[in-house]
């Protein structure tokens, strides 16, 4: 692939952030990546009987699993957790087209396979999901477990959520929005430190153009990008999922509700009820460590 236009954020804007000690490691020479590097968090024994991969959506980074990631390595495993290109520490590129889901998912898909990541027990929410939840179809051989937070599955046969449109218009109308106020206000328990890791990445808006482009990627007509890949994994966790599963939801999610989260449950076979979370919004990892430490539990 040819050199992709990009930026990178200066890594002083990540000294001392809060609860998130972790190594930053930056994975290079992935064909989909076009010279870019992209950062990700890798954590625990490489011989751990679970990996548990952590996919962030739009508009956080890896470090919305900084209270879970402690849970799973004290259980002796392993944790990957990526920063998608254009977020967090990963390299940004410049142009608002580059992203697109069919990339972002080919990203994914070189990234496990350049970390030869096996016993995945994938963890995701928002377009962690939208993009996760189409990766075990094409290589189900990596796969055990399914941890699953507010998301959606984009197979683009029903109008997307209200609450989802008016993100997309917020985001339209003021595409320098402040991320750690988005992120504190469905979390109050937020100090202004965490809240400040939040912005990090993005000095300014033309380090943003994935933040203004995830918005509007979902796809809403069936010939979409991305919709032929989310069809074939709701029939694949309808009807050939065999492993593990569970639900986390935040209850106080305007996009992503529990009643739509009952939806996208009863499509994931041998899925049980969820576990929910009365105060959660729809960045519900801000109460991770319950989920975490209930998804131990609850590992057969």
């Amino acid at each position: 692939m040819s050199p992709i236009p990009f930026h990178r954020t200066d890594e002083a804007r990540f000294r001392s952030l809060p609860g998130h000690p972790w190594e930053a490691r930056y994975a290079t020479g992935l064909p989909a990546l076009g010279g870019m590097r992209m950062h990700y968090v890798d954590e625990g024994p490489r011989d751990a009987a679970v990996t548990w991969l952590c996919l962030h959506g739009n508009p956080t980074w890896s470090y919305v699993y900084r209270r879970m990631i402690p849970v799973f390595l004290a259980a002796g495993h392993r944790v990957v957790a990526p920063d998608m290109p254009g977020f967090g520490r990963s390299d940004k590129p410049v142009d608002i087209a580059q992203h697109a889901f069919s990339w972002h998912r080919r990203v994914l898909q070189e990234f496990i396979r350049q970390l030869g990541l096996e016993r995945i027990h994938l963890v995701v929410q928002d377009w962690g999901g939208i993009l996760g939840l189409t990766l075990p179809p094409a290589d189900p051989g990596r796969y055990g477990g399914l941890l699953m937070m507010n998301t959606y599955l984009a197979t683009a046969e029903e109008p997307l959520p209200e609450g989802f449109t008016q993100w997309r218009a917020m985001c339209r109308s003021r595409p320098d929005f402040a991320v750690g106020r988005v992120l504190s206000r469905g979390n109050p328990h937020l100090s202004d430190a965490e809240c400040a890791a939040y912005d990090a990445p993005f000095p300014d808006l033309s380090h943003r153009a994935a933040t203004q482009a995830f918005p509007e990627m979902v796809p809403e007509r069936a010939d979409a990008d991305g919709v032929a890949a989310s069809r074939e994994a709701a029939s694949y966790w309808s009807e050939q999922w065999q492993g593990w599963s569970m639900m986390a939801v935040g209850a106080q999610d305007p996009v992503f509700t529990p009643m739509s989260m009952e939806r996208l449950r009863q499509r994931i076979r041998g899925c049980p009820p969820p576990l929910l979370i009365p105060q959660g919004g729809h960045f519900v990892q801000e109460h991770g460590e319950r989920i975490a430490e209930e998804a131990l539990r609850k590992l057969p």
